[in-house]
């Protein structure tokens, strides 16, 4: 097992959950390698004391572990088996990769056995935000061998408030995250729909927020993403696009194992609407805005998108 003084972490994607993680690694004493397309995360954290790479197999280069926090399928494949890719670096000993990424279980269910013998794989998706990623106080919810996990267990103590073994194979993983994403998406569209229809009402946004944040009707979505409503802040802690994205994967999931997601299904089709308006890069409470241009309401002035709509 690596120790943070032994250990070197490579963190391959800095978006806003990766950079949060690549910063407590820092903190915890572990030597950190980032990699990222955009130039000026790269530079940020190089600001912050990391060490920075253009590639992931320059990054991956004698490294320990290799978190891969990217946005989807697709983005883990080109990581790990693009030209420039993870399987082609020297990597250090006894290495493990963390696929982080919500991508459908049975791409995680096939990755171990496509990478070279000697390079364990933990199924490991994140959950919890920019905010507990930089406080290293993810929820982690891994599968894979014991030996992937004592590899990485340095790596998970230092990101995660909790771990959630999940078996000893990849797939249960990014299994339970769909499930975790599913609900996640259907709370966020029910409560933009739920404040929505209040505004529509006449009622006032922060009267709203108030009550129901005291009622039975309260969710943790609509106490956080409502919060980012009543400031006029949509600066993207998790974007539409990334809802666009998982609900997909959900629906598709559904779809492959002919079961009915009804609620999944409207959820994606909010969220679709708001990408198709032009909030994709805007934060996922911004999934509100399709009811005020559909209805008329008025919402509180944006702070940083020159007036909400």
């Amino acid at each position: 097992m690596s120790t943070a003084s032994q250990a070197r972490v490579a963190v391959i994607g800095l978006g806003a959950m990766g950079m949060g993680a690549a910063r407590a690694l820092l903190d915890a004493g572990f030597e950190v390698t980032g990699c990222d397309t955009n130039t000026e995360a790269v530079q940020a954290f190089a600001a912050a004391g990391g060490t920075t790479a253009s590639t992931p197999a320059e990054a991956a280069r004698h490294a320990n572990v290799i978190l891969v926090i990217v946005v989807n399928a697709e983005q883990v494949e080109a990581v790990l088996f693009g030209d420039q890719g993870v399987i082609h670096a020297d990597l250090g000993a006894d290495p493990v990769i963390l696929q982080n990424a919500t991508v459908p279980p049975a791409f995680a269910e096939a990755l171990p056995a496509r990478l070279p013998a000697g390079i364990e794989l933990l199924d490991a998706p994140i959950s919890g935000g920019a905010v507990k990623a930089r406080d290293g106080a993810l929820s982690v919810m891994a599968s894979g061998t014991s030996a992937a996990f004592a590899r990485a267990e340095s790596v998970l103590e230092s990101i995660a408030a909790t771990v959630h073994r999940l078996g000893d194979q990849c797939g249960p993983g990014s299994s339970v995250k769909l499930v975790n994403q599913l609900l996640a998406g259907i709370h966020i569209s029910a409560a933009a729909e739920a404040m929505a229809l209040g505004l529509r009402m006449g009622l006032d946004a922060e009267t709203i927020y108030r009550v129901i944040t005291a009622s039975a009707g309260n969710s943790w979505m609509f106490e956080n993403r409502m919060a980012h409503v009543l400031e006029g802040d949509y600066s993207p802690r998790s974007a539409v696009e990334i809802f666009v994205k998982d609900m997909g994967i959900v629906t598709e999931t559904g779809r492959s194992l002919r079961f009915p997601l009804p609620l999944s299904a409207a959820a994606q089709q909010q969220f679709t609407a708001a990408s198709a308006a032009g909030l994709g890069r805007e934060d996922d409470s911004a999934v509100i805005k399709v009811y005020e241009r559909l209805a008329g309401i008025r919402l509180p002035a944006a702070a940083n998108d020159g007036g909400g709509g």
